[in-house]
């Protein structure tokens, strides 16, 4: 039976998921499956782009027979002949003879050689289009991501890249097509990580020519052959590629692989490991004898500062110790800083053999500060240990070095309202429905690219349209703004009313984003590039993708706000608390803890007893 789901209403996903698969590629372990994806298009002219392993071959081309509806299929894209893409290639011409092949030269050659040649083929080059009616597809040369007949397609009408092998990721889709139908940086990213290092990890050069390619477009919806398909908050997962292609890492902090036949190697990576973390360094720990290398591989690239800890065996490296190594090399690791930890009971020699291995990666700073141990660490030696976590702790921004002492002097939270704020309609809009409140802190945090910080209380239904779509617009408050304008998008939530019912004075952004053309001097539609989480509010931070004067008012300050707009407790006598935003009072002795003002969602600190 076939099992399919729509991209957009002319793409329709043909894929399958292999959940019996024990290791890809013959090596990298995949305990939560893998998919295989492939797309129909379905234009005047029907396209197929990649096929798929021949595992799933019963599901695929009922898939492919589904969303063809009696169609012929005109074309088949083959991005990549990898067979667990081009596996079903020979007997999908064999049901859809008239099909045309496009592919690279190269491309043809590898398809040759694995399944014969092909009779009706065209080879593509570079910037070479296919036009299929409403869409037109661009070709980009891929080389060696990963392998080197890749290429990848640009589809000028929606923005959709097929993407190949990039920006895949290990793991089943499990019923969900869209990354953002999960939780993908915390559940996913692990395994997209090991995807990237351990199958591309190798080739940051070349990716990094793709990605120089992919910015001189508009992508809008990212389509890989393994993983799920993006659509949202694009930008957060081409960052990763970035950093991981330019090798750069992307947390300050120590991975510790070690080697240990008998305990006592790692018994010295704990206590080591125990002593950064007093130093305030975030440590994460591996086995190389246990975890798969290509555990071993993602975690070297997503941390800054790595410590290899390895017994002498038969005179040299630790046979696990010295695959994780060699793999390491490969796969190109560069950047990092590293210190080493030997252990030997006669003749301790794989320090050195450790440090001949990782000399011929690209910029990788050993530090002096060896330990070697002599069957077990002696209590003489923890300075040794003491002296490469300084070593360690002195290779770090100071920012990223937590400090273990803390201090709980007294706090006044009146000291808050100190600090000065502005006042900003923030807006968003998600499956045609738009929504605004009224935040109090935005920020420029980068200049080019402009970037926006802003943080937004979780309870309201803008934060959750700006969380779930990656896009929010600013308008900034002037001295003019009304009372009206507060009580409409700051009074009320959006889960209970339209906020913009009856409301005109508005226009949209490029994006659809509304932004205020009345009461406001400027504003910035943005892109969300990264979310924080900080407790009740999240801080998103975006790139300014448009922004416009509006006019040369002044900007309303929170304390302009407070004087001159808030609305005045009530005169008669109540017993009760007062909202030092909004001022709303509830009435009664005692304030509940855990309360929450009905109107701007502040919480219980920002509350005063009414004198």
């Amino acid at each position: 039976m076939y099992c399919t789901r729509k991209v957009t209403e002319d793409l329709i996903w043909v894929g399958a998921n292999d959940r019996r698969l024990a290791m890809f590629e013959g090596v990298y372990s995949v305990p939560e499956g893998v998919s295989y994806n492939a797309y129909i298009l379905k234009d005047e002219k029907t396209v197929l782009f990649d096929t798929a392993d021949k595992a799933v071959e019963k599901v695929f081309f009922e898939n492919v027979a589904h969303a063809l509806g009696g169609r012929t299929l005109d074309y088949i894209v083959v991005q990549h002949v990898e067979p667990d893409h081009s596996a079903l290639l020979s007997q999908l011409l064999l049901r859809y003879p008239e099909a045309q092949v496009i592919a690279t030269a190269r491309a043809l050659d590898m398809i040759a050689r694995f399944y014969g040649p092909v009779a009706n083929a065209r080879a593509v080059g570079e910037g070479d289009v296919l036009e299929t009616g409403r869409h037109r597809f661009h070709f980009l040369l891929a080389p060696m991501v990963h392998w080197p007949e890749v290429m990848v397609t640009y589809d000028e009408a929606d923005g959709i890249l097929f993407s190949a092998d990039a920006f895949g990721t290990f793991g089943a889709l499990n019923g969900a097509l869209f990354a953002d139908e999960v939780d993908f940086f915390r559940d996913y990213l692990d395994e997209a990580r090991r995807y990237y290092t351990n199958i591309v990890g190798k080739y940051g050069m070349q990716v990094q020519a793709l990605l120089k390619k992919a910015s001189s477009v508009k992508i809008s919806m990212i389509c890989p052959l393994h993983g799920f398909v993006w659509r949202k908050n694009l930008s957060a997962y081409i960052e990763k590629y970035d950093l991981w292609s330019r090798y750069e890492p992307e947390k300050i902090g120590v991975m510790i692989a070690y080697a240990s036949v008998y305990g006592n190697t790692e018994n010295t990576a704990e206590i080591l490991a125990c002593r950064l973390r007093d130093a305030g360094i975030e440590t994460d720990m591996y086995d190389v004898s246990v975890r798969p290398g290509s555990d071993v591989v993602s975690a070297a690239f997503k941390w800054s500062h790595l410590v290899f800890a390895s017994t002498t065996y038969n005179g040299g490296i630790f046979i696990r110790m010295e695959e994780a190594l060699r793999d390491l090399a490969a796969h190109n690791i560069q950047n990092r800083t590293v210190a080493l930890i030997e252990n030997g009971s006669w003749a301790p020699q794989s320090g050195n053999q450790m440090r001949a291995i990782l000399e011929k990666c690209g910029n990788i700073r050993i530090l002096d500060e060896k330990v070697t141990i002599r069957s077990a660490l002696a209590d003489s030696q923890l300075p040794e240990i003491d002296r490469m976590v300084e070593a360690i702790r002195a290779t770090m921004p100071a920012a990223a070095v937590t400090s273990a002492a803390s201090f709980e002097g007294e706090t006044e939270p009146s000291a808050m309202f100190r600090l000065t704020y502005g006042l900003f309609a923030l807006s968003a809009r998600e499956e045609g429905r738009d929504n605004a409140c009224v935040i109090n802190t935005c920020m420029q945090v980068e200049e080019r690219p402009g970037r926006l910080a802003i943080a937004v209380y979780k309870g309201g239904l803008t934060h959750d349209m700006v969380a779930k779509t990656g896009r929010f617009a600013v308008s900034v408050l002037t001295e003019e703004a009304p009372l009206a304008l507060f009580e409409r998008f700051g009074f009320q939530s959006g889960r209970d009313k339209d906020k913009l019912a009856g409301f005109t004075a508005f226009a949209r952004g490029v994006d659809g984003l509304i932004y205020l053309t009345e009461n406001a001097n400027a504003r910035f539609n943005c892109r969300v590039t990264q979310a924080v989480d900080c407790g009740d509010h999240t801080l998103f931070v975006g790139d300014v993708e448009e922004s416009a004067v509006l006019s040369d008012a002044p900007s309303m300050s929170y304390g302009f706000y407070r004087e001159h707009v808030k609305p005045a407790p009530a005169a008669e006598k109540k017993t009760g608390w007062v909202c030092k935003v909004c001022g709303y009072v509830y009435e009664g002795e005692t304030l509940p803890e855990d309360f929450v003002c009905p109107l701007c969602k502040h919480g219980a600190a920002d509350f005063e007893k009414m004198e």
